[in-house]
């Protein structure tokens, strides 16, 4: 057999034992979907350039054949068509750190990372700029924040801490709750809630008892809790009070950087993506998979 062969053969020999032995490693990652999606078959949007760093999705009343977004540095609500590259912008604030995003009540909710919240008008979508726009300052203590869920079945809106002062060194992670009022367009509150994330540790000792949210939404149909983190690549599914029954690893390849959820009407699933030098902004899609009846 001639050396080129003979060579190709033997790395070919090694690629298949590392291959091999990479799958059965105990502390390699393994990667799960929640219960009615495949994360290993994924509906791919690219985002245009001005989306690169796309920061929070949302869609309204449900309807996902309109996406609604915005990026974490310029002040603007962004809107385009699904699998519509070209955007429509509307200016609502100046440059900032702009992190979440939920739409109720006829209203657009913008989180800021410094807790700050801006409202405007949902009509105000179609203008270039809004002159409509209520800034709402220190509303949550000191903290960052990156987690927004606006619930229109209880007109309560949900923000999460990504890093605040009394959960450091503790294995807890607080959340605020406010009642809003549509009528005199005010919000109420906040109560208080905590997630234990020892849970996180208990269903997989592989993992710290830590976490770092980057966006939230509520399955319109379990009503359990989905919590999206980043840095941790992560997805937690927590109950209606906030137990955390299930931890997903997400896979880097399929993830890059992920910093938005939502669920549509018909209960897919939306996660959108920050891009990098390599990879485009995205939102990904995965179809909701009823249970097949036995």
């Amino acid at each position: 057999m001639k050396p080129f062969y003979k060579n190709f053969l033997y790395v070919v020999l090694l690629l298949s034992i590392f291959g091999a032995c990479a799958c059965k490693y105990p502390g390699g990652k393994k990667y799960t979907s929640p219960k009615g999606y495949d994360f290993t078959k994924p509906d791919k949007f690219n985002m245009p350039s001005s989306l690169l760093e796309i920061s929070g999705i949302a869609f309204y009343k449900g309807n996902s054949d309109t996406v609604y977004s915005i990026q974490d540095e310029d002040g603007k609500l962004f809107r385009q068509g699904w699998d519509v590259k070209k955007q429509h912008n509307m200016k609502f604030a100046p440059k900032g750190d702009y992190e979440d995003l939920a739409i109720f009540h006829e209203r657009v909710f913008v989180l800021k990372s410094n807790g700050s919240i801006y409202s405007f008008p949902f009509s105000e979508a179609v203008k270039e700029e809004s002159d409509q726009v209520k800034e709402r300052k220190k509303l949550l203590p000191k903290g960052e924040y990156e987690g927004m869920y606006a619930d229109p079945e209880t007109s309560k809106l949900y923000v999460l801490c990504k890093s605040c002062p009394q959960d450091k060194k503790t294995k807890q992670l607080t959340g605020y709750v406010f009642d809003y009022n549509a009528a005199a367009d005010s919000l109420s509150g906040p109560a208080i809630f905590s997630v234990d994330l020892n849970q996180i540790k208990a269903l997989n000792p592989k993992l710290k008892a830590s976490l770092s949210p980057s966006a939230l939404a509520k399955n319109p149909a379990t009503k359990e809790w989905y919590i999206l983190s980043s840095t941790n690549k992560l997805l937690l599914v927590a109950d209606a009070s906030w137990k955390i029954t299930a931890v997903h690893r997400l896979s880097s390849t399929t993830f890059n950087q992920p910093e938005g959820i939502a669920f549509d009407n018909n209960l897919n699933l939306f996660i959108s993506n920050e891009g990098d030098e390599i990879n485009d902004g995205n939102i990904i899609k995965f179809r909701y998979l009823p249970a097949k009846k036995k």
